[in-house]
């Protein structure tokens, strides 16, 4: 949109300043100034009218009901928890039960979930399905997805191929790559938004201390899905609840961000009960 325009003085030696400001959604009300007699392919366009509407004709009826209905769908807000949208783009078949979890994340202010469903009722498919619908709620701009390492594959996949979500494998080779490319200084996680990594990696400072750096600077819009969540809970070989070194880093971690556990339901109840506090053996 033009903001502004300053004529040339002298026609011959100067041109005419153009100030602009952009209305895309991305970079609304950037300034922009220009010099016309510069910009190639520069044209005014004029407002639009009600005799170009229908310049090309009329769309057919089912056309046209296919369009309002994609728009319909598209336009969901936050404001409207019980329409859900990632149903209906996920490769799966789904059932109603593994809506559950998702009409319960959408009806909390911050998602905070224990998924304990037992093997093979689609643990990953409840948690894919909120990390889809957060993210096109715009809700969550941040994914860390926590796991064994022999499910870190396992989980990219799936999260592709089911939902249509890239995420970037964590490991020792990608923070190599990352410092040789932008230097030792860089923060590996600030590369990427949603990543998947391993509970061994967790457990060490040289990959733990700058998720948490980077999580400080984005409190809001993060999310953490953790895999076998039972890993975090405290040793209980002794007759006190001992901390692991997995179990501090998660303490550290949660708070800031959103979180999602999976276990099974042999080790939920004992889990619930002591994952965040360390309470004596009975």
């Amino acid at each position: 949109m033009v903001e502004g325009v300053e004529p040339a003085r002298q026609p011959v030696w100067e041109q005419t300043l153009v100030d602009l400001s952009c209305l895309e959604d991305d970079a609304q009300g950037e300034r922009l100034s220009v010099l016309w007699e510069r910009e190639v392919d520069a044209q005014v366009l004029e407002q639009s009218a009600w005799t170009h509407l229908a310049r090309n004709g009329f769309d057919a009826p089912h056309a046209f009901s296919a369009y309002l209905h994609a728009l319909r769908w598209n336009l969901v807000t936050s404001t409207k928890p019980r329409l859900f949208q990632s149903p209906h783009r996920a490769g799966i078949q789904i059932m109603s039960y593994q809506l559950e979890p998702l009409k319960k994340a959408l009806q909390m202010p911050r998602v905070n979930l224990f998924i304990a469903d037992d093997v093979g009722l689609g643990k990953t498919i409840e948690a894919g399905l909120i990390l889809r619908e957060m993210i096109m709620r715009q809700k969550v701009k941040r994914i860390v997805i926590a796991c064994p390492v022999s499910l870190v594959t396992q989980w990219q996949s799936e999260m592709e191929s089911r939902f249509g979500l890239s995420f970037v494998i964590f490991d020792r080779e990608y923070l190599f790559n990352c410092r040789r490319e932008r230097g030792y200084a860089i923060n590996p996680w600030t590369t990427h938004s949603q990543f998947v990594v391993s509970h061994a990696l967790l457990r060490d400072e040289q990959y733990a201390s700058p998720l948490r750096e980077w999580l400080k600077q984005h409190r809001s819009g993060s999310i953490l899905v953790l895999d076998e969540a039972h890993h975090a809970a405290p040793a209980t070989s002794a007759a006190y609840a001992i901390d692991s070194q997995f179990t501090r880093g998660m303490r550290e971690l949660t708070p800031h961000l959103a979180a999602i556990f999976r276990a099974t339901p042999e080790v939920a109840l004992a889990l619930a009960a002591n994952l965040w506090e360390p309470k004596r053996k009975e």
